[in-house]
């Protein structure tokens, strides 16, 4: 089942002003019908939640449907989808929660291929309470992330394992079952960072062996915040910081203050949308998503394929996205120039591909890097095969 790029593309209206556009990782552009669900929210009646006035039916209405796209998109249960901000606001909440049940001496694992988002708020929730951080190194010539190297970071004092489904600088999709079973051998949890592979993958939560995930619909033609998902009954062990009147129900008690109920209309018209990629896809919306993201796939590895070619046939240019399983995500450099230069020649062309480290910062610097990082191209269900030839005609003809 393949993709009508063209019907994608024409529902996109960013995409009238030309540019072609591979900052898609950074957040991807947004479709008409999900602008519409936002502006709908906003112009009938709200009101909090509740069920008494047609403006708190209208609320409850949003958030109840909210989570139930979330949970077919992440197969998990809606009544453990909490909403917040971001996904980075949602982790440091989940780490302070967490970190009330340690104590001096356990111990936290992170891995040095991840978002900072996914590494410093369990380090600061660690050091807080005396709790001891152990890295993961990532191999920086394969960029894979081998198992040994989280298991000998493992140990009975481990209480969690805080890991990416992908990197969101050079698309490393880590072996997560294989890291499920080592966590939870030595009785830790296991927290997900899917807002990059969110984008690319189906998720399924149970699949990964996953006890918590994030994740943040404006990666994947959603508006701008962020989603937790856990089993309803594990939220219900944890207690967080939260103002005496409001709820303390699950997953209520995680969310602080009122929801942006037009942002949660958005996002499950994000997740409609992509559950309508896929033309002729039938059943229920996870059905629908399961097939729509098969035909994703097919499409982003097609074009990421060119795009390897064709960086593999300009002189000069080093790619560092080389792991077996990966998204359609390269990060490189361009000899005699640096990565902003690229990005800003690059810019002067009609073609966003950013340059930096992407909040990535210590897998940049495992690269040697430094902070600077390199260009990153990523893909998105709107990416054509145009594009990608307007990219690499661009790279051919830099100065250098």
């Amino acid at each position: 089942m393949a993709l009508d790029i063209d019907a994608i593309r024409a529902q996109i209206p960013a995409l009238k002003s030309g540019t072609a556009r591979f900052d898609a990782p950074g957040g991807t552009q947004t479709p008409q019908p999900v602008i519409d669900a936002v502006a709908e929210a906003l112009a009938a009646p709200l009101a909090n939640r509740g069920r008494t006035t047609e403006g708190e039916r209208n609320a409850d209405r949003i958030v109840t449907g909210a989570r139930a796209a979330l949970g077919d998109l992440l197969a998990a249960d809606p009544r453990g989808v909490v909403f917040g901000r971001s996904a980075t606001q949602l982790t440091y909440d989940l780490s302070r929660t967490l970190a009330k049940t340690w104590a001096p001496g356990d111990e936290v694992v992170v891995t040095r291929l991840d978002h900072d988002a996914n590494i410093r708020p369990w380090a600061q929730a660690a050091r807080a309470v005396g709790a001891i951080v152990r890295w993961a190194d990532f191999d920086p010539v394969t960029g894979e992330l081998p198992l040994e190297s989280v298991e000998a970071v493992l140990s009975p004092r481990t209480r969690l394992v805080a890991v990416t489904a992908a990197s969101n600088l050079i698309g490393t999709v880590p072996d997560l079952p294989a890291v499920a079973r080592l966590a939870h051998g030595v009785g830790a949890l296991l927290h997900v960072d899917a807002v990059h592979y969110a984008s690319h993958a189906v998720v399924d939560m149970d699949a990964l062996g996953a006890d918590t995930l994030v994740c943040a619909p404006y990666k994947f033609l959603g508006p701008h915040l962020g989603v937790l998902a856990a089993r309803p009954e594990f939220l219900e062990t944890l207690d967080p910081d939260k103002l005496l009147p409001s709820s303390d129900a699950v997953p209520e008690r995680f969310e602080l203050g009122t929801l942006p109920y037009e942002l949660l209309a958005g996002a499950r018209a994000a997740v409609d949308f992509l559950a309508d990629l896929a033309p002729g896809a039938r059943g229920g919306r996870r059905e629908r998503l399961i097939a729509s993201f098969a035909a994703l796939e097919t499409h982003e590895d097609a074009l990421r394929g060119r795009i390897e070619r064709g960086l593999a046939a300009l002189d000069g240019v080093t790619v560092y996205s080389r792991a077996a399983r990966r998204t359609p995500t390269l990060l490189f450099t361009v000899a005699g120039l640096t990565p902003a230069e690229v990005y800003r020649l690059l810019a002067e062309r009609g073609i966003d591909a950013p340059a930096g480290s992407f909040y990535a910062l210590e897998a940049s610097r495992h690269l040697g890097l430094g902070d600077g990082g390199g260009v990153r191209v990523g893909l998105a269900p709107y990416s054509s095969a145009d594009d990608v030839d307007r990219l690499l005609t661009a790279l051919e003809g830099l100065p250098r």
